[in-house]
């Protein structure tokens, strides 16, 4: 469902989805399962249209919004734009909400003598624009639940942390290779860890050891069925919703340092110029010699000294023949800077920078993605089941719109092939380099990439140039990586090739909760940006046009990137119309025009941290 109240239904039976108008749903609500017929008309750019008959089966719907209560009646507006409709709350269902109170409402009927859809209050979260009654809402609007069950606690908690000789005897001991790891500052789960050792014959032997969490884990378990359910820690901007308990995603496998921990490891023999000579695979034992922390270790290799600095800085030098290599082969670079949102103690956001991601990052990021992509290949070239973290090359509709945008900018997209596909975007994303419309381009090349997910099918991955690739790296809050570990210990056992259908289904579950999980890390994002906002309206910043539509123009201010509305009815100087070929918007009378990238002077009007939206003016 759209926020007009139309619809589209996806079947299996229809290659595009059948586009379902708003007077023909048939009282059908956002993820229902329902019995359709395609109706003749093919309006709408020549999509195909349909009419829902009956709802087959009902999604599960809960819902955070306002309630608004008077003495006839409870009133409950959804926050979701999906949902089009008003529940109507009888006063026996509130919960003891009170009016104006964000609560979360349970749809629970919608037959047809009733004219909204019946629903009632399930929890009450608090007054709008509090921090935790936001927080809160977000993670229910995604359905992220913050709470492990007591089963899973339980379970957690009765694991011993003891690793016995019989246990240490199966595994390869590096122990006394040295062995490190690289984090965040405020990291608690350490989920990799690197060894290094040079060999007799000048090549180096290079270790990523990951944390084997399927060795405490184990199947048919309280704490598997909460990793599988949950599939992904989930990082909001004030706080981590882990995928397992802290026992043990910050004791029990987090790789901390002058401690033995179990690992699941690649170890890979490279000659000086990083090409891989040998692969090995196996469970292994590993004591970490020192915890780095991404800046300590940028100081090194700026500095060239410090502690294991020889070390480090070969390593460096591998990782980056490694990703020359990778670019070499079709990569595409899209490496942009992380916004970073700093909070006081009472959760108000005081500033919001770009996190740089420096060569100390990519040391780690190229050693992971080598490690994937072997465990892929040695699972993928055995025809053994595998997960696979697919991606596809761009759609020839949003590669040809993707074209026409760079044209605006003077960059040329060839689409002969893959190859020069990724070469083109490579080239336009360095030309772009410190230019205003540089986080334009590469925002827009993002977006007209194909989103990643995870699959059994074996077609690579395009934006990594990779013909196999795998997460194999992250178990501790990743799923797919705990799949992955036990489908590669099969492989190794020799044991049979498991049937692909039911892992399908849980890489279909994993790439759907992936995506709730960024949707709302970005909301809890903009939420705390409209805070910032809120602090700096009636101020003018400089900006750059980061959207146009037919109501307007959406700007980003450079210094922070917050992104607000510019209304066309805000622009007194001419009638604007949009100009959607030209992503640009142009004065029917002064043939003035504001398109995407320009600089433009805003100031701030408004901010909504409850709509997570703001609004600006142009500043003349």
């Amino acid at each position: 469902m759209v926020a007009d109240g139309n619809a589209y239904v996806v079947s299996d039976d229809f290659k595009k989805d059948v586009f379902i108008p708003r007077r023909y749903t048939y009282r059908a609500l956002n993820g229902d399962e329902v019995l359709f017929r395609v109706t003749p008309s093919k309006s709408r750019q020549n999509k195909m249209t349909g009419q829902v008959m009956n709802i087959v089966k009902r999604a599960d719907h809960e819902y955070t919004g306002i309630i608004d209560i008077d003495k006839d009646r409870a009133i409950f507006a959804a926050d979701n734009k999906k949902i089009p409709y008003y529940f109507v709350v009888p006063f026996g269902k509130l919960k003891e909400a009170e009016h104006d109170e964000k609560v979360v409402v349970k749809f629970s009927r919608w037959v047809e003598r009733d004219e909204l859809p019946i629903g009632e209050v399930i929890r009450v979260l608090g007054k709008p624009g509090e921090h935790h009654t936001e927080i809160d809402s977000i993670l229910y609007e995604f359905n992220i639940d913050q709470e492990f069950n007591d089963e899973t606690m339980v379970e957690s908690e009765k694991i011993v942390d003891f690793i016995s000789s019989d246990e240490i005897n199966k595994r390869r001991d590096f122990r006394k290779v040295l062995t490190f790891t690289i984090d965040p500052d405020d990291a608690k789960d350490f989920d990799d860890a690197i060894s290094y050792e040079v060999l007799a014959n000048g090549n180096y032997e290079i270790g990523v050891h990951i944390a084997d969490v399927t060795h405490y884990v184990l199947p048919h378990t309280a704490l598997e069925k909460t990793a599988m359910e949950r599939a992904t820690s989930v990082y909001l901007v004030d706080r981590v919703v882990p995928m397992l308990p802290e026992k043990i995603s910050n004791v029990l496998c987090s790789l901390r340092p002058n401690e033995d921990k179990l690992t699941f490891s690649t170890v890979l023999e490279m000659t000086p110029e990083a090409k891989v000579v040998s692969a090995w695979f196996g469970k292994t034992i590993i004591h970490s010699d020192k915890r780095f922390t991404y800046d300590e270790v940028q100081q090194i290799i700026d500095t060239e000294q410090g502690i294991h600095a020889e070390e480090i800085l070969k390593v460096n030098s591998l990782a980056k023949f490694l990703q020359q290599e990778r670019f070499k082969h079709g990569a595409i670079n899209f490496d942009s800077d992380e916004i970073k949102i700093k909070l006081d103690e009472n959760n108000e956001p005081i500033e919001i920078y770009q996190y740089q991601r420096k060569d100390s990052h990519k040391l780690i990021e190229e050693l992971m993605l080598l490690a994937n992509k072997k465990v892929a290949e040695v699972l993928n070239n055995h025809k053994f089941t595998s997960v696979n973290r697919v991606h596809d090359a761009p759609e020839t509709t949003k590669l040809s719109t993707l074209t026409s945008f760079a044209k605006r900018f003077g960059y040329e997209i060839n689409a002969k092939s893959d190859r020069t596909i990724a070469a083109s975007i490579n080239a336009m994303l360095k030309d772009s380099e410190g230019k205003p419309e540089q986080h334009i381009i590469s925002h827009f090349a993002i977006r007209s990439m194909p989103k990643a997910y995870y699959s059994t099918k074996k077609t690579g991955h395009y934006g990594l140039g990779y013909m196999h690739y795998s997460h194999f790296t992250s178990p501790i809050r990743r799923y797919p990586d705990m799949m992955t570990h036990r489908l590669l210990q099969e492989y190794l056992l020799k044991h049979k090739s498991p049937d692909a259908e039911l892992l399908e289904k849980l890489c279909k579950h994993s790439t759907e909760k992936e995506v709730s999980a960024a949707e709302a890390e970005r909301a809890s994002k903009k939420y705390k940006q409209m805070q910032f906002l809120q602090k700096l309206i009636g101020s003018t910043h400089e900006a750059i046009i980061s959207g146009t539509t037919e109501w307007g123009m959406y700007a980003e201010i450079v210094a922070n990137k917050c992104e607000g509305m510019i209304r066309l009815s805000s622009l007194h100087d001419d009638q604007y119309t949009y100009d959607e070929q030209h992503f640009m918007v142009i004065g029917n009378r002064t043939k003035k025009s504001y398109k995407i990238g320009d600089k433009i002077q805003i100031k701030i009007m408004a901010a909504d941290p409850i709509r997570r939206q703001a609004d600006f003016e142009l500043a003349m």
